[in-house]
Order: C-alpha cells, then structure tokens, then sequence
C-alpha cells in the first residue's frame, strides 16, 4: 500500500455480505438498522465491489465483520474469507477481524493465527451485539493475544441502530457500550491500541476523558454524518486529541462520499484536517506487528 498516493484512511467499513450471499446480521436486525440510517435499498457489496469502491477514491479501508453467534445464534461470515478477499486488494483494503469472547480458547488461538497467517491488523468488537461488558474477564486472554501480536482492538461505543425499534431492542443490551468500559481495559493491557468507535452517544464526555487520558486509545468518527457532531467532539479534535482522532465511515451505511462532503463544512483546522483523513490512522495501522 502507498500511502504518500492514498488522500485518506477509512478505518470503519463493514464486510456485510458473504461470498455465498449470507448476511453478516439476521433480518430482523438488518432491517432494524436500515430503518434508523434510513438506508433500504443500499446494496451490500462485496470485497471485491469495496475494492474498486475505495481505489477509485484513493482511499483505503479497514473491512471487518462482527461475530456475533453466541448472542445472536447467526453465523458469522468466516475471517478468513475477509482476509482471504482483502489480500486480494492490498493497495486499498486493510483486513481486521472480529472474534466472538465467549469463544474462549478457541478464540485466542484464532486470533494468532488470523494475525500471524492471514495479515490481519486488528480486531472489531461490538459489545452490545456480543453481549459482553468489555471489562469483563472473559474476554481478556483475547486482549492479551492482541496487546501481544500487536494488532489493534476497535470496540463499538455508544448506541446503535441495529436493533432500534425492534422488540426489546433485538435483545441489545445498549450499557456494554458505554465506553467508560473500556478504561479497565487500556489500564489492564497498556499497550494494547484501542479505538472507540463512533461519536459515543450518550457517553460522548467519557470517550472523550478516557481517549484523553490513557495514551493509546483513540477515536474513529465513522457512523455520523460530521454535521451532527457534538461541539466538544469537534473541540477536542481541534485541540487536544488532534493525534488521536481517526476518519471513519461506517461504509456502506454511510458512503465516504457523504461523509467528506460534510466534513469539508465542519470547522477544522487546515494542520489538523490531514491528520484525521489520514495521518493519524497511517501512524496506527502500520506499526510494525508481529
């Protein structure tokens, strides 16, 4: 990948279709989060359709899928045919995965090989989809193996469309996603790098503290259109966490298109504009890893 050609780094798209055209989430939960982004109607592409998507935009993405089966009983769609598909495209698409915590064992084992065999760069959780408290135990020999091989670990914060509006909530269980659960983890495993994924309502004040205090945590802005940031969000981005803030999509819920059309508008610093389409997230991803 060359970066110097890249204009920027998309570090939150989702793999939501299989090659075999299974759904990365049930219908139910599916259409729930297409009605609350008002976006029936978008297709799902595939890695390949992604690919051409973000070369012709000289811009990378991060793909990822979430594991979800031991909350959700729907199968995932595999990592491997992720990475398998992404490595295909190395100019553009960056492969992370995302394995399930209650997996146990078996999940740190996968998660080495995915890093060590498949080129994978890091991991994506969604707590409230997975069901699990991002401090709880069970998921820290999972922490371990990532802090250990030196990938990166994106957590979902704040609420989410999948599920809106549905019975229940689809089951969702939105307080794992406060992110003021993901401060045990940065003590716990301080080299571990962390993103807190999306503007975080309601916590957004907590993302902001916990990315401001612990020195490799950092915030993707991906599922908001930039209008409707909230000023200390932009403030802080601005300011003290200029370093620290990544551009993100949410593709293709959101399109980059839509979002950098808006992001233009917002209030930005032209030294600080750079570093947040690309700079910042070129500076995490491409550590070395081991």
């Amino acid at each position: 990948m060359n970066l110097d050609e890249l204009v920027a780094i998309d570090v939150h798209t989702h793999a939501e279709v299989s090659r075999d055209g299974r759904s990365s989430l049930s219908p139910e939960l599916l259409g729930a989060s297409a009605d609350y982004f008002k976006a029936h109607g978008h297709r799902q592409p595939t890695i390949d359709e992604m690919a051409a998507y973000y070369r012709e935009r000289r811009t990378a993405a991060v793909v990822f899928t979430v594991d979800a089966e031991h909350a959700t009983g729907h199968p995932r769609i595999a990592n491997e045919e992720i990475a398998e598909d992404c490595a295909k495209h190395p100019d553009t698409l960056i492969p992370f995965a995302s394995i399930d915590p209650h997996k146990g064992r078996a999940g740190v084992r996968e998660a080495r090989r995915l890093v060590e065999s498949h080129g994978v760069r890091g991991f994506k959780f969604h707590p409230s989809i997975q069901g699990f408290a991002p401090d709880d135990r069970l998921a820290y020999p999972l922490y371990e193996a990532i802090e250990e091989l030196g990938a990166v670990a994106l957590f979902h914060t704040g609420q989410t469309g999948i599920g809106a509006r549905v019975r229940g909530g689809g089951g969702i269980r939105l307080k794992y996603s406060n992110p003021m659960l993901i401060d045990d983890v940065a003590v716990d495993f301080p080299d571990l790098r962390i993103i807190l994924a999306h503007p975080s309502f309601p916590w957004q004040d907590e993302a902001l503290a916990v990315a401001t205090h612990k020195e490799h945590v950092y915030i993707d802005l991906s599922g908001w259109s930039p209008k409707y940031f909230p000023p200390q969000l932009v403030r802080y981005a601005n300011s003290l966490l200029q370093d620290k803030v990544l551009f993100g999509s949410d593709y293709p819920v959101i399109t980059p298109d839509r979002w950098l059309a808006d992001f233009e508008k917002l209030e930005v610093k032209d030294t600080v504009r750079p570093k947040i389409l690309k700079e910042n997230a070129a500076r995490l991803l491409f550590r070395e890893t081991k």
